[in-house]
């Protein structure tokens, strides 16, 4: 979350820094340099879970040399899963946090035309990135680890096509349905990337269900007992 904040900070500068050094009377410029600002927040973030990464391998070397055994008592996809949610929750945290401080404010949403769904929407958009993140972090540490550098081209693509799509709101439909296709596609590539497949869910139900059976049977076997 630190490392996200930082990214934050250092993407707001430079996007200050432009503004106050533009036309602020150019309204396309402006909206320009906001597009801007996204794009470089979004490549920040992502530099910063490259850095995140290299510290935690840092890390991961010292706790298997110090360790009994020779290895770390904590795994690459268990980091890579606890960054990527830390990144989303401190995302979906200042999200959540300007959206309710416009909804404190005078007036009512959609008083004045403006659409009466934008904090369901906004509420939605927020649990999207949330799990984008904590997806990307499971697939960028795998990609990182593995050298696969196709896989964090991708990563940094959909995260600048998720930021870009937000800038087509109020247009719902048009932002938030493309969101969730790549939330969905996403968390399936990093189910798969983190060792999960079809074949184990249907092991996992079936052992779920053998385990039902037997405490179902257990309790049928169950005498009631009479002082």
């Amino acid at each position: 979350a630190f490392f996200w904040l930082v990214s934050l900070l250092l993407a707001s500068l430079i996007w200050f820094v432009s503004v106050h050094l533009s036309d602020r009377e150019d309204a396309k410029l402006q909206y320009g340099l906001l597009v801007f600002g996204a794009a470089v927040s979004v490549l920040l973030q992502e530099v910063f879970r490259f850095a995140y990464f290299k510290l935690l391998k840092k890390a991961d070397e010292g706790l298997a040399t110090i360790s009994e055994d020779g290895r770390s008592p904590i795994s690459l996809r268990q980091m890579a899963y606890v960054s990527g949610l830390s990144f989303g929750i401190i995302s979906g945290v200042f999200s959540v946090i300007n959206i309710l401080a416009d909804s404190i404010g005078p007036g009512i949403v959609g008083i004045h035309g403006d659409s009466p769904y934008y904090f369901i929407t906004s509420a939605f958009l927020t649990m999207a990135l949330v799990l984008l993140h904590t997806f990307w972090g499971v697939i960028f540490f795998d990609a990182c680890e593995k050298r696969r550098y196709w896989c964090l081209g991708l990563v940094v693509a959909s995260h600048l096509l998720t930021s870009g799509l937000t800038f087509l709101n109020p247009w719902y439909e048009a932002s938030l349905v493309p969101i969730f296709i790549i939330t969905l596609c996403t968390g399936l590539w990093a189910f798969v990337t983190a060792g999960g497949s079809f074949h184990n869910v249907l092991k996992c139900l079936s052992c779920k269900q053998e385990d039902d059976s037997r405490v179902m049977m257990y309790s049928a076997l169950q005498v009631p007992f009479e002082d």
